[in-house]
């Protein structure tokens, strides 16, 4: 109730200093309150003891400066203020199209490319909290892993449960954009994004690559593209007679088509050669990316000084219900 209480008048709440001095003169003046008597002696009162009624009689005093002290709090116009925001946020959503083919199983990046992608994506995710994500995964095909939502810990939930080898091998990259489009374009956000990751060449899939980032484009869909991969070659599990061995296999990234697709639609291609420069790489796209937040604050103020008169009120009615009946003196 009394939440950040300010004071319209405050200068009014120095009269409390002369609460004390009332005190003191309350006490010198019962002291000569008392009628004079004269008598030959005084012995026969001093056996007598003050009765609790005499001790509780001085509470009327205590009851009168309380009054005073609510009434001069009441003068200063007590006011509690409250504030509220009223925040809009023009979020934005972003499709995350992961490349999930064998060749992703490389070693170039620890512990490999794909899980390497998974995990600086979830970091991602998690530092921006006011957007939406979804998850598509695409290979010789393409679906949705998870459509746009607000709940992130759901969308990094699934990510850890990508794996090679989900769906046909090979390298749709046209279809993986088209199924990402799909996602984003009956969106309203102020801004709509996918971020393409790849580590190979499209060499799969209905629909071209270009004409993917065609349709993006009449959308209003931003693409970023992500080549992931060593320059020359790559260490590659391979299975054989004997077990999992390693073998160097050659690093093939078409990007020339990653960075067309990319400038036709105001995006930008990014190079990934190690975990360090992919974290960079999401770091710059979180820079380019930002919602905007408008914050206004609305302040109300409630004025509070009717409950200070009224205690004030009641105590002086009950002081001198006290002191007519109770305490009630004889003339």
């Amino acid at each position: 109730m009394f939440n950040n209480i300010e004071f319209a008048y405050p200068h009014y709440l120095y009269l409390l200093l002369i609460l004390p001095l009332i005190g003191l003169w309350y006490w010198y003046r019962q002291r000569k309150d008392y009628a004079e008597l004269q008598v030959s002696s005084t012995e026969s009162f001093e056996l007598g003891q003050k009765t609790v009624k005499q001790y509780l009689y001085f509470g009327l005093y205590a009851l009168r400066i309380l009054a005073i002290g609510f009434l001069i709090i009441a003068l200063a116009r007590p006011q509690s203020s409250s504030k509220s925001k009223n925040v809009s946020i023009e979020g934005i959503d972003i499709v995350m199209a992961l490349d999930v083919s064998g060749s992703m199983l490389a070693m170039d990046l620890k512990p490999d490319r794909l899980e390497a992608a998974k995990e600086v994506a979830s970091e991602f995710i998690s530092g921006r909290p006011n957007d939406r994500f979804g998850l598509v995964i695409f290979s010789g095909e393409a679906f949705t892993q998870c459509p746009l939502t607000t709940d992130h810990a759901v969308i990094k939930n699934l990510f850890k449960e990508v794996k090679s080898g989900m769906i046909e091998d090979g390298t749709a990259i046209g279809d993986g954009l088209a199924t990402a489009i799909n996602r984003l374009k009956n969106s309203k956000a102020v801004s709509k994004v996918i971020i393409l990751l790849t580590d190979g060449v499209n060499n799969m899939g209905s629909l071209d690559p270009l004409s993917a980032a065609e349709i993006a484009k009449v959308y209003g869909i931003r693409i970023y593209t992500i080549g992931i991969g060593t320059e020359g070659t790559a260490p590659y599990p391979v299975q054989t007679p004997f077990g999992v061995q390693t073998q160097y296999v050659k690093v093939q990234i078409d990007e020339d088509l990653l960075t067309k697709v990319a400038n036709m639609t105001d995006g930008k291609y990014f190079r990934a050669t190690s975990n360090k420069k992919l974290r960079e790489i999401y770091r710059e796209i979180d820079k380019m990316e930002k919602s905007k937040i408008d914050v206004t604050e609305f302040k109300h103020k409630s004025e509070e000084f009717f409950i200070f008169a009224l205690i004030a009120f009641l105590l002086i009615i009950f002081e001198m219900l006290l002191r007519y009946t109770v305490f009630k003196t004889m003339p």
